[in-house]
């Protein structure tokens, strides 16, 4: 019977990932770098730190990783402010409070830093819900490796096998299976290039799940 359930955060939980592109691809211009549609999406369910580090690798860049990791998160706070559209994706909110409701515990596994998380959770009321929050940048590794969620089943308290992770990435699914958690891959058509052959479920729209369907799951 599942206790917990593990949110990715961005295109799971919010369509943030326009914001993260604006602010990627400014940084890009400004280094002076074609970064292609396939590559950049090879990046989703990473942490910044790690995506820069690679791209330093690439692209022989001179500046520090600490120095382009500040750099993107400016931009990207810059954009997240003005962004006024952005919202929650369809169906989530919903879902989140039946779970809840119910008595589930509620956990947040994003690569992102905790100062983007908590701009997400002030912005759209969140913290309520959930019982932890674990950062990617608290690791040396990215998502496809596993620590992240070993370590939030970790804090949840609960069994590996009471728990499943709602991921979108294909980095993201196989870091849950890679800590032999139950995944359901949400197949969002805002997120593009990614392979969910690998999830235990996949859904397209969030109406799709709720808390008996949860509980019952494997």
């Amino acid at each position: 019977m599942i206790k917990t359930v593990i949110f990715d955060m961005d295109g799971v939980i919010v369509d943030s990932e326009p914001v993260h592109r604006l602010a990627y691809n400014t940084l890009f211009n400004q280094l002076d770098i074609d970064v292609s549609p396939e590559v950049y999406a090879s990046f989703t369910g990473n942490s910044t730190k790690n995506i820069f580090e690679r791209l330093k690798s690439i692209y022989n860049l001179k500046q520090e990783v600490n120095e382009l990791v500040e750099a993107k998160r400016s931009l990207f706070n810059t954009a997240f402010d003005e962004a006024q559209e952005l919202a929650l994706l369809d169906g989530v909110k919903p879902l989140i409070m039946a779970l809840y409701a119910g008595g589930m515990q509620l956990v947040l596994a994003s690569s992102s830093a905790h100062v983007t998380i908590e701009r997400i959770f002030n912005r759209f009321q969140l913290h309520h819900y959930f019982d932890h929050i674990v950062s990617g940048e608290e690791f040396p590794k990215s998502k496809p490796d596993p620590t992240i969620f070993i370590e939030a089943a970790r804090r949840s308290k609960t069994a590996i096998e009471n728990c499943i992770v709602i991921e979108d990435s294909t980095n993201g699914i196989k870091a849950a299976k890679a800590a032999g958690i139950f995944c359901v891959g949400y197949n969002s058509f805002h997120t593009k290039l990614q392979d969910y052959s690998d999830a235990d479920l996949v859904i397209n729209h969030f109406d799709e799940l709720d808390f008996l369907k949860i509980r019952h799951l494997k």
